[in-house]
C-alpha cells in the first residue's frame, strides 16, 4: 500500500520525543487545506487533532491552518467593509455574555462589528447565539448573510455551522477525543470578512503570546487580546485588565484600571438573557453588566482608533452607552 499524502504531517507530529517536530507554516496550510477538503481518513485526523493539541500549537501552525481554511470558506457576493472581528467562542458560564451589548453599543453609534461563533460544545455555558432572541435579533444564515447584514445594521453574528460546516463538524469531535480541538484557537483568527481589527480573548495567558505572533505572520494591522471574563473578550471591571496590542506591527501592552470597587462577585444566579435587553432598556439596575459593556466597548474604542489612552476611552464609551438608541440594530421583535 502507497503512502497516504496526509502521513508525512501525522509523522512529522508524532515520531517521537527526540524526532517529532512542529509543522512549518506552508506545511500546515497544506494539511489544513487537505483537512478541509475532506482528503484525510478519520483516523488521520484524530492522531493530527490530538499531536497537535498535546504539543500546543505553535504560532507558524496556527497562521498556516488559518491560511489553509480561509480559501475554503464561501466568500460574499458584495465587498463589505468591516470594522471590527469579535470572534465568541467560549461561551459565558459565570456571567451573562455583556461584551454582547458592547458590540452592539459600538454597531448603534457606526461601528461595523462580526460576531462569529460556536455553540452548545461545553454544557453549562451561554453563547451568544443563545442571547440572540431575547434581544431580538438572528443570526446570519451564511457568510454572504452576514455581510449584508453588517453592511444594512452595523452588526452581525455568524454561527460556526453557517460559517463553515466542516469546521463546525471538526470542532464537534471533543466528545470523542476527550480534548479540546486545536480549532478553538484557529477559529478566532479566521477573521472572515477582512475587518482591519480584532478583539479577542483566552482563557490561558500563553496562549496570548501564539496569538500575537500568528497575527503578525497573517499580517493582521490590529489586534487587542486579554483574559477576558469566562473566556470571551469582555473586560472583568473589578481587576486591573492587562490588554497585549498589535498595532501596525508594533506590539504593546496597556494595563486598563478597574472600573469598580471591591472583590469581584460570584456567579450570576440568574442567567436568563433577557436581562441583556433589559439593561440596554434601562429596566435594569446591574452595575456589573453596565461596567462590563462600558469597559469591553472601551477597549475595541482605543483599538480601533478612536480613543487614545484607556481613560479617554472610558469616558467616550461612557458617553455612548448614555446616548444609546431605544433600539438594538437589526432588532426585529
Amino acid at each position: 500500500m502507497d503512502e497516504h499524502p496526509f502521513a508525512p504531517f501525522v509523522r512529522a507530529l508524532g515520531k517521537g520525543p527526540h524526532l517529532s517536530r512542529p509543522l512549518s507554516q506552508a506545511e500546515t496550510a497544506q494539511a489544513a487545506g487537505m483537512v478541509m477538503r475532506g482528503e484525510v481518513e478519520p483516523v488521520q485526523l484524530g492522531a493530527f487533532l490530538c499531536l497537535l493539541r498535546v504539543k500546543t500549537e505553535t504560532p507558524e501552525e496556527v497562521a498556516g491552518f488559518v491560511e489553509g481554511i480561509r480559501p475554503t470558506l464561501a466568500r460574499p457576493l458584495a465587498a463589505v467593509r468591516v470594522d471590527l472581528d469579535w470572534p465568541t467562542y467560549a461561551g459565558k458560564g459565570r456571567q451573562l455574555p455583556w461584551f454582547l451589548l458592547a458590540a452592539l453599543l459600538l454597531a448603534s453609534h457606526g461601528v461595523k462589528v462580526l460576531m462569529h461563533g460556536a455553540a452548545g460544545h461545553t454544557a453549562g455555558r451561554l453563547y451568544v447565539a443563545d442571547a440572540l432572541p431575547a434581544l431580538g435579533l438572528a443570526p446570519a444564515a451564511s457568510l454572504d448573510a452576514a455581510a449584508a447584514q453588517v453592511a444594512a445594521h452595523n452588526f452581525a453574528y455568524l454561527p460556526l455551522p453557517a460559517l463553515s460546516p466542516r469546521l463546525d463538524e471538526i470542532m464537534a469531535l471533543k466528545p470523542l477525543l476527550g480534548l479540546r480541538s486545536p480549532l478553538h484557537t484557529v477559529a478566532r483568527k479566521l477573521n472572515p470578512l477582512g475587518a482591519r481589527a480584532q478583539m479577542l480573548s483566552v482563557s490561558h495567558p500563553p496562549y496570548i503570546a501564539v496569538h500575537m505572533k500568528a497575527a503578525a505572520l497573517l499580517g493582521q494591522p490590529r489586534m487587542a487580546i486579554f483574559k477576558g471574563e469566562g473566556g470571551e473578550a469582555e473586560r472583568r471591571p473589578h481587576k486591573t485588565q492587562t490588554v497585549h496590542r498589535l498595532s501596525d506591527g508594533a506590539t504593546f501592552e496597556t494595563d486598563w484600571p478597574p472600573l469598580l470597587d471591591g472583590p469581584p462577585p460570584g456567579p450570576e444566579a440568574d442567567m436568563d438573557p433577557a436581562r441583556l435587553a433589559a439593561l440596554w432598556r434601562g429596566q435594569e439596575s446591574n452595575p456589573l453588566g453596565e461596567a462590563a459593556v462600558i469597559g469591553s466597548a472601551a477597549i475595541a474604542l482605543e483599538l480601533l482608533g478612536r480613543a487614545d489612552s484607556p481613560a479617554e476611552a472610558d469616558a467616550l464609551a461612557r458617553t455612548l452607552w448614555a446616548e444609546r438608541p431605544p433600539a438594538l440594530p437589526g432588532q426585529t421583535t
